[in-house]
């Protein structure tokens, strides 16, 4: 029903089972949109407890995303967790968006700063806006303390930190800020992201750390990700994609087994739960996440 809450995901968390989340990015024009929907609607059929919808850089897409959002949330049901970015906006504006999602029921965001709009390579503070993610999360805490707010966080240090040690302090000032859950960039090694949560905890961190998982769908385009996200791309990985490709199926095979392979021993380890960036793409976001919900069932 529209404008119903949303359950905090950080409730969720307090049951005795991995989450299950996706991620999707609106597109690039109005007429895919209702494409979009049909993908979402699809993938809702295995379950996810909650999904979160980005926006582009310099915020591009906002009232796309918006738009996404709440066909998602009142036409699907989805449990919908907008992200929210300081970029291209005042506090009184980002305060005035606040409202509206507050207003439309949701009680979950993905509180980040944002990247820089297109054609920018540097983060620029807008004139009465926020530098920091840490500081949306404040202002979002103190105007809404019943908003649950993810943050990211990096297992191979975000692309502009000095260190991971770094890094990790800043990540800390989120927590403190309000923040009630970490959710990762994309790895391709869990053995970054084991080492991540080790430091994170020694840190003083104590909030759930949900790993992102990419399935691979095209060995070009995953070379593009992981330079700009700074993830390591194992070798053994990249020669099993380059085995196949121009086989476009062959390789989003391949792309699903590793990701479930990394999944499945996450879920060993006792993760919180499982972020899907599902790239849009149904086929291989549904693979994964009904092999997810054989061992975890939804209720």
């Amino acid at each position: 029903m529209k404008n119903n809450h949303q359950a905090p995901i950080s409730d969720l968390f307090k049951n005795d089972k991995p989450l299950l989340s996706v991620e999707f990015f609106p597109p690039k024009s109005e007429e895919a949109v209702d494409s979009l929907i049909e993908t979402a609607r699809r993938i809702n059929v295995v379950k996810p407890d909650f999904a979160s919808v980005t926006y582009g850089a310099g915020g591009s897409t906002r009232s796309r995303s918006a738009d996404v959002s709440r066909r998602m949330k009142d036409e699907i049901g989805l449990n919908i967790m907008p992200h929210f970015t300081c970029v291209g906006a005042t506090r009184e504006e980002l305060g005035e968006i606040l409202d509206e999602f507050y207003a439309e029921g949701y009680r979950n965001i993905m509180t980040l700063r944002g990247d820089p709009p297109k054609g920018e390579e540097n983060f620029v503070v807008t004139e009465g806006g926020f530098a920091y993610a840490s500081d949306l999360v404040g202002f979002i805490n103190k105007r809404y303390p019943d908003i649950c707010m993810g943050v990211a966080g990096y297992p191979e240090k975000h692309p502009e930190a000095a260190s991971l040690e770094s890094d990790i302090e800043k990540l800390k000032i989120k927590v403190d800020a309000g923040a009630a859950f970490i959710t990762t960039q994309l790895f391709f090694d869990n053995d970054y992201f084991y080492r991540y949560v080790d430091l994170v905890r020694k840190s003083g961190i104590e909030i759930p750390i949900v790993p992102g998982i990419m399935p691979v769908l095209a060995l070009k385009q995953i070379k593009r990700i992981t330079e700009l996200s700074n993830a390591h791309f194992p070798k053994n990985l990249e020669q099993r994609l380059a085995a196949v490709d121009g086989d476009k199926e062959a390789v989003r095979q391949v792309g699903v087994d590793w990701a479930h392979q990394q999944m499945a021993d996450l879920i060993t380890q006792g993760v919180p739960g499982i972020h899907l960036y599902a790239m849009n793409k149904a086929q291989s976001a549904i693979d994964l996440l009904s092999a997810f919900r054989k061992e975890y069932p939804s209720d």
